[in-house]
């Protein structure tokens, strides 16, 4: 039902109502039909439920199966079960950080019962009643006036200079002016929400005026209502990374049993032909099976990118981007499109007089200051509706406080602004007894009302010339997209004994124009001009004017031609196919509703993007949600927005955002690095031991290959996870969110690296026999296991130098990674420990070995840095000729 369309009368007569509203027996009956008017309660997912989906993730299943096998061989062999132990620790921790960082408590919707009324007025009998909001019903008649916060949807039947706020709702930032006459479709489908000047709306404030409504929806049928469906409904996306580190773990665990299961057979087939198939026989061949399984898989891979996620979300804290969502901070890193609403986020939220015209600037500030309702604080910050709030601001910077100007000149008499004639006239006793009359309102309406303006020191009589000029300055100010008001007086000699504004206004004499605007954050053009030479789209979402918009976006340099600006109602008329082909082409939306702004990011996701989209008022907390990344603002922010926002900024300030983009780059970069370099880890451990497997003797054993993985591997990896961003971080496009994890040369890199590292190790093994036995031969060595340990060791805590850069060359980087050093030195004492002090090397069947055995594994470890910078000499050589 369009009431907004019909008159007050037919819509009373169409919901079985009337101006004295519903009966109490009858406005029962309907409460127990169609229910409360409040918002259907979130769901809530468990605490146990929240765990069980971190212990989902592909690579923890690969973990805890790891620790099922090894309990089950440590069971039958009699054996510790460090190794379970050590493995579900760090499942438990990896799940507790997940849970912790994500919680998913939805509060959207109790934040929005939050922003309706607890109480409100209304006429039931004939009577005006206060009743419980929850218990308001359609065809409820509701009394509003200036503070009240609007309880429900509803038609008006009264306005007395009505205006509300509805910036939550549109994203308009000025009050909009409220009628009761029915609206005219015009050549119009649909009229669009912020145009709906008949109606109010659940959620939206009253900042001035008075008036009446009856209810025409309640509940979830609210605006607000299907605003909290869509929040509902939006499905949350797998971040890049997530889908990324999904496909490695199921790429590890089909190679993982691939290997296990060759190695098994050839093994028995080696026993079938040798000794005979036996049970020890068997067992011995599942250990070096699970070996390999323990090998393959990099056990601290989960736990390293939670963590560095995790001293991500830290950083960005420090620098206002509060991340709710852990995976937001890599999302960041490839985002293409940031979808922004204007007012609030690109603007100030905050009427502000930037330009004018007039002979006299003061006798302009003043009449403006003394024709207006808003007042000072103590903090000389104006207070009141945000139109009138600019203009006394405006003339304190002037140097006119509106306090000592009323005491000098107070007010006696008004003619109140109404919409009708769209002016407002205030009588002020001037010192010497007489009067004057401040009038302030549309230039069109007040202009043809002058028959006089003031040239700066006396006042003249208003020629043709002067009445072009004055238009002349009215088009300039109006195709600046702002808000313009003139203003003019007259002096009288007495009290006007009639103060009508029929008898008021006329003959009055021209004091100037102000034009106003919402202005744009000081510090957001530089932040645009960043985005795009990051690659990154800026697009403007608002629900203001198409002008306004257009001035906004050009200012800030989002677009350079209003060809790029479309409405909600040209929207409407464009197809999803259409949209789909031409999304490319606009880069500002004005005169939206809160269903344009998912259709607009969907149709972004839908062209391959990762879609940010920013906001504070209630209508951006689908669009929000929908987003691959949603952005809410701290400060001005409704609580709903931030309830459904992955990131939230404590500043308001849309230049962090690029802050933060630089910052998810950044560990986006890290991450790979630390993937290359615990993939490249495990690799090594694999061929080492699947070459000793195929000549027959043993180099390394599961609890020597778990301490690896999860101590030694992983202090380095999270210090790298912390190098600072290179040079060229924020001078490239996004990356490709279908970009794999092994793209840019990083599966070869692993591959080739692995096999360096197992080279070294197996060349360490067969060193560490010939120092304890004399001869070079393939056999059993405990010496050799010892070294085989300590260069692997060694040479993954070398190389994960090499990883500070995947390109430039370790010796030529500007900045030290002191973390790095410092993890270096804890896995050098840790490995060292295990190998010297008598029962912890027994716990790990070591043999102890000599200072030259030492040093003689530390060579052949360091020999992965030139090694590596070699070839990343002949890499950089490759990409400058490409």
């Amino acid at each position: 039902m369009k009431t907004y369309l019909q008159t007050s009368e037919e819509v009373l007569k169409e919901l079985n109502s009337g101006r004295e509203g519903l009966s109490q027996t009858e406005a029962g009956e309907r409460l127990v039909k169609n229910g409360k008017n409040k918002l259907d309660e979130a769901k809530k997912d468990s605490l146990a439920k929240r765990l069980f989906n971190q212990l989902k993730d592909p690579m923890i299943v690969i973990l805890i199966a790891a620790a099922i096998i090894s309990g089950i061989t440590a069971a039958y062999s009699g054996e510790s079960f460090g190794d379970v132990i050590i493995i579900m620790a760090v499942v438990l921790i990896n799940s507790i950080l997940g849970v912790y960082q994500e919680s998913k408590a939805e509060k959207a919707i109790e934040a929005l019962q939050a922003i309706s009324a607890a109480t409100s007025r209304v006429i039931r009998d004939g009577k005006i009643q206060e009743i419980k909001t929850e218990d308001l019903v359609v065809g409820d008649v509701i009394l509003l006036e200036a503070g009240d916060s609007v309880p429900a949807d509803a038609r008006l039947l009264e306005s007395a200079s009505l205006k509300i706020e509805e910036a939550a709702l549109t994203g308009e930032s000025v009050p909009v002016g409220k009628v009761i006459t029915a609206l005219n479709l015009g050549d119009q489908k649909d009229i669009s929400l912020g145009d709906r000047k008949n109606m109010v709306y659940m959620g939206s404030a009253v900042v001035y005026g008075r008036g009446s409504a009856t209810v025409v929806a309640t509940g979830m049928k609210t605006e607000m209502g299907k605003i909290a469906e869509a929040i509902t409904q939006a499905k949350e996306h797998a971040t890049p990374l997530q889908l990324k580190l999904n496909q490695l773990s199921k790429v590890l665990s089909w190679l993982v049993l691939g290997i296990c299961i060759f190695i098994f057979a050839l093994s028995l087939v080696r026993l079938y032909l040798g000794e005979g198939i036996t049970g020890i026989g068997v067992l011995n061949t599942f250990m070096v099976a699970v070996s390999l399984a323990v090998a393959a898989i990099p056990e601290g891979l989960a736990a390293v990118v939670t963590i560095v996620l995790s001293l991500g979300v830290t950083n960005m804290a420090k620098e206002k981007a509060v991340i709710r969502k852990l995976t937001a901070v890599e999302t960041l890193g490839c985002t293409q499109v940031i979808c922004s609403d204007k007012t609030g986020t690109l603007t100030q939220n905050k009427m502000t007089v930037v330009d004018h015209f007039g002979f006299d600037e003061q006798l302009l500030g003043k009449t403006m200051t003394l024709c207006n309702d808003a007042y000072l604080n103590e903090e000389n910050k104006a207070e009141g509706e945000p139109t009138e709030a600019a203009l006394v601001n405006y003339g304190f910077s002037l140097g006119l406080k509106k306090g000592d100007l009323e005491i000098k000149t107070s007010r006696v008499g008004e003619a109140p602004f109404d919409s009708g004639r769209k002016l407002m006239s205030t009588l002020h006793k001037m010192e010497d007894g007489t009067f004057t009359q401040y009038v302030k309102g549309a230039p069109d309406v007040l202009i043809s009302r002058c028959t006089a303006y003031w040239d700066g020191n006396v006042q003249r009589p208003i020629t043709d010339d002067i009445r072009q000029e004055i238009k002349q300055a009215n088009k300039h100010l109006a195709d600046q997209a702002l808000r313009v008001l003139a203003a003019a007086f007259r002096v009288w000699d007495t009290m006007p004994e009639d103060q009508s504004p029929d008898y008021l206004e006329h003959d009055l004499c021209f004091a100037g124009l102000t034009g106003m605007i919402d202005p744009v954050r000081p510090e957001v053009k530089d932040a645009i001009a960043q985005c795009k030479s990051a690659g990154i789209r800026p697009v403007m979402i608002t629900g203001d004017h198409r002008d306004t918009a257009v001035a906004i976006a050009i200012q800030l340099g989002i677009i350079v031609d209003p060809k790029e600006a479309i409405t909600g109602a040209q929207l409407d008329e464009i197809s999803e196919d259409q949209l789909k082909k031409d999304i490319g082409n606009y880069s500002v939306y004005a005169r939206v509703q809160p269903e344009h702004k998912v259709r607009i990011v969907k149709a972004w996701q839908n062209q391959g993007m990762i879609v940010a989209m920013t906001g504070d008022g209630v209508n951006d907390a689908p669009s929000i949600k929908t987003a691959d990344i949603g952005v809410g603002m701290g400060i001005t922010g409704t609580d709903v927005t931030k309830n459904v926002a992955d990131m939230v900024l404590a500043d308001d300030n849309f230049a962090t955002i690029v802050n933060a983009v630089e910052e998810g780059r950044r560990i986006y970069d890290n991450i790979r690095k630390a993937i290359q370099f615990l993939l490249s880890s495990n690799l090594s451990e694999v061929i080492a031991i699947f070459v000793a497997t195929l000549l027959g003797f043993t180099i390394l054993k599961p609890v020597h290959l778990l301490w690896i993985n999860l101590i030694t591997d992983t202090f380095p990896a999270i210090a790298l996870g912390m190098e600072g961003e290179e040079a060229d971080t924020m001078k490239n496009p996004p990356r490709e969110s279908q970009e794999g994890i092994f793209s840019r040369g990083l599966g070869v890199d692993v591959i080739w690296q692995g096999a360096m590292v197992a080279l070294v190790t197996v060349a360490a093994y067969f060193v560490g026999h010939y120092l304890e036995a004399g001869v070079w031969e393939i056999a059993e060595s405990a010496d050799g296991i010892t070294m085989a340990f300590l260069t692997l060791s060694m040479a993954e805590m070398f190389h994960s130098l090499n990883m500070r850069s995947r390109r430039q060359s370790i010796f030529k980087m500007k900045r030290q990674n002191k973390f790095l050093f410092l993890a270096m030195v804890v896995s050098l004492v840790l490995t060292t420990t295990v190998i010297f002090i008598p029962p912890i090397a027994a716990a790990f069947e070591f043999e102890a070995i000599s200072l030259t055995e030492y040093f003689a594994a530390m060579g052949l470890a360091v020999l992965v840095i030139p090694i590596v910078e070699v070839v990343k000499f002949f890499q950089r050589k490759k990409q400058h000729k490409i």
